[in-house]
Parts: C-alpha cells; sequence; structure tokens
C-alpha cells in the first residue's frame, strides 16, 4: 500500500529541525527500500524548510502511522501536523528513476484537495515534468479526497497548472527539493 506523508513544521521549529538532522536522516534510511520520494518543502525564499514530504510504500495502514508518527522530528514537536493519506503511484516509479534528472530545475509539491469525492484524476499528458502523481485517497482506499503531485516547472504558477483547475477546493504549492543524505 502507498501512502503519501506531509509533516509540516511548526513555525520557530526550524534551530531543533536543524539539530535533529542526522536522526531524521537514520530514520529515513531504515525505509530507504519503501521510499517512492522525499524531500523537504520551503517557503517562498527558497531556503526556510516549511516541511517534508515521503512517499512511502509500506504494509498497511498501522505501518504507516507508525512512520509518520514515530518519525525523530514528529517526536520532538518539529512539526505542527502531519498529511497521512493512502496514494496510488500513478507513475510507476520512484523520484530517482525521473526520466529528467533531479539535479537541474525548479520542483515543487503540488497539493490539491477535492470540494467532494470524484473518480480519480488521470496523468495529465504533459507527463515529461512530472516526478511523482497520483490520488489522495481516503482510509479504506476508496475515495478520492484530492492529489499529490511533484513536479519540475519554471514557476509556482507553472506547477499548479498540473491540476486541472476548477476541480479542486484548495490548491497548495510549495518549492521542493529531493531529499536524502547530503
Amino acid at each position: 500500500m502507498e501512502f503519501f506523508c506531509y509533516h509540516r513544521d511548526r513555525v520557530g521549529s526550524l534551530r531543533l529541525r536543524e539539530e535533529l538532522g542526522e536522526a531524521h536522516w537514520a530514520y529515513m534510511d531504515r525505509y530507504e527500500a519503501e521510499l517512492i520520494a522525499r524531500g523537504p518543502t520551503f517557503a517562498d525564499d527558497g531556503e526556510t524548510p516549511t516541511g517534508s514530504v515521503h512517499i512511502v510504500d509500506l504494509p498497511d495502514s498501522a505501518a504507516a502511522r507508525a512512520f509518520a508518527f514515530d518519525e525523530p522530528n514528529h517526536q520532538a514537536g518539529v512539526y505542527r501536523d502531519v498529511l497521512l493519506r493512502r496514494w496510488r503511484n500513478l507513475l510507476g516509479r520512484t523520484m530517482w528513476d525521473f526520466p529528467g534528472g533531479l539535479a537541474t530545475g525548479d520542483r515543487y509539491l503540488v497539493l490539491g484537495l477535492g470540494p467532494s469525492p470524484e473518480a480519480d484524476p488521470q496523468v495529465p499528458a504533459e507527463r515529461d515534468e512530472l516526478i511523482a502523481y497520483g490520488p489522495l485517497l481516503s482510509d479504506d482506499g476508496d475515495a478520492w479526497l484530492g492529489t499529490a503531485a511533484l513536479v519540475r516547472a519554471p514557476g509556482a504558477e507553472a506547477a499548479r497548472g498540473v491540476l486541472a483547475e476548477g476541480r479542486y477546493a484548495d490548491i497548495e504549492v510549495r518549492a521542493w527539493e529531493p531529499g536524502g543524505r547530503r
């Protein structure tokens, strides 16, 4: 089962986040084989962390909750909240398999939350710049609640365009970079 996990930072937690960097990476090392994508999100300045995205393939919901809530930054209070949803990998690959490479270009997390459950979204025809893409699903995996995408784009507005206009109650766009040990 695939899960989308987005930990959003608590205001004023940057110092604590930095102190826990190695603990976070060591924790994620335990899930290396299960990760589909990972990395921090940033404020408009492109430098201040605002959260941490992890898309992971785990056996069940209990394992996903343990993954999200046992994470050292979460345990220490770095994060203000956690969005944890079932997810479906419509591209069938990990971020490391992204044909465009991860070293260049601006990259974004795009979250679209649906106004009401509908049929799953289709992968956009222009998929060359999609790093990860899939529906956010209810806990049982039956209802569509939104869409999460990681995309390379020339700016935030272009990234927002990966989701169909008018289909979502709210769309959040954050600068994102591939994560892992530096």
